[in-house]
């Protein structure tokens, strides 16, 4: 057994969390995965993984090889990645960490046009709303919201400035009427966003439209008897007149366009610094990773 290949498959394992996706991440078979996972755990003489029938989970002694394997296993693809480009066009594996905001609004209309004009590309794209050790499991590059990039990391603007709205049903307005500034929102039912990470619920973020803190962001904690993790569902429940909801506007354009969506307290919501991609700032920018942020600016027109 090549003891990088089962490394990787280790690898694999622990950041997808199950033996079915890692073998699909790898053109494996589950069954072929787990025995070279077992023969590995031989090897050692100790377990790596906690296995049960929802999850597969790290023991400590896993927690401990990943992070040692991690950064030796990414900087051995990046030499393999840059020796493959002297031979011809930028091509292997990008794995990028993205939040599901970005996903519909950022990545979903110009995949398709990527892979088409960089086949040797292939994209290996997890969504998640918390903040990934970009390093520590094995992404080449993460995209988030420029408030809430990691330090010591390289940032490129992949999308112009970008507005968050709050919005809601025709039908839900005409039984509660319209809010005239933020501070009115207590009478509202607005449904809350729950980060995954923190387990914190979103507080929405204002702008002082004018005196001497105009400009200025505050927060306010609003209250509603729905609260979720997930963007499209907190749309769906706008457009059912469930309550109020705050939204990045890509998401809603649509539904404002053909009225299904009103917005409020616009004046209030100046737009903010759009999507970054981000990468560590230590490492040479693989050819991969290169032609990747090249199309994102050629195609959001930024830069």
């Amino acid at each position: 057994m090549r003891d990088d290949y089962a490394l990787r498959a280790f690898r694999a394992i622990a950041e997808h969390g199950s033996f079915t996706r890692a073998a699909a991440a790898m053109d494996v078979t589950a069954s072929a995965l787990s025995q070279t996972l077992q023969q590995l755990e031989r090897q050692f003489g100790t377990r790596l993984l906690q296995r049960s029938t929802r999850r597969v989970g790290l023991t400590e002694a896993g927690r401990e090889l990943l992070q040692r394997i991690a950064p030796a296993l990414n900087e051995l693809d990046a030499a393999m990645d840059a020796l493959r480009q002297h031979g011809g066009r930028p091509g292997g594996l990008l794995r990028l960490t993205v939040p599901d905001v970005a996903t519909t609004s950022l990545l979903d209309p110009l995949l398709g046009e990527f892979m088409l004009r960089w086949p040797e590309v292939r994209l290996d794209i997890h969504v998640d709303n918390a903040l990934s050790d970009l390093i520590a499991e094995g992404f080449d590059a993460g995209i988030r919201l420029g408030e809430r990039l990691q330090r010591d990391m390289v940032a490129v603007p992949v999308s112009g400035p970008i507005r968050s709205l709050v919005v809601g049903s025709p039908a839900y307005f005409a039984r509660h009427g319209k809010p005239r500034q933020p501070r009115e929102l207590e009478t509202h039912n607005c449904v809350n966003f729950r980060h995954v990470s923190s387990r914190a619920l979103y507080r929405w973020e204002f702008a002082h439209k004018q005196g001497p803190n105009k400009g200025r962001w505050f927060e306010i904690a609003v209250n509603g008897s729905l609260i979720v993790n997930n963007i499209p569902l907190a749309l769906r429940a706008a457009l059912a007149g469930v309550g109020l909801a705050n939204i990045l506007e890509p998401h809603v354009r649509e539904a404002l366009a053909d009225g299904r969506l009103e917005s409020v307290l616009d004046d209030w919501l100046p737009p903010f610094d759009g999507f970054y991609l981000y990468y560590p700032s230590r490492f040479q920018v693989p050819p991969k990773l290169r032609v990747f942020i090249d199309f994102l600016r050629e195609s959001t027109r930024v830069g």
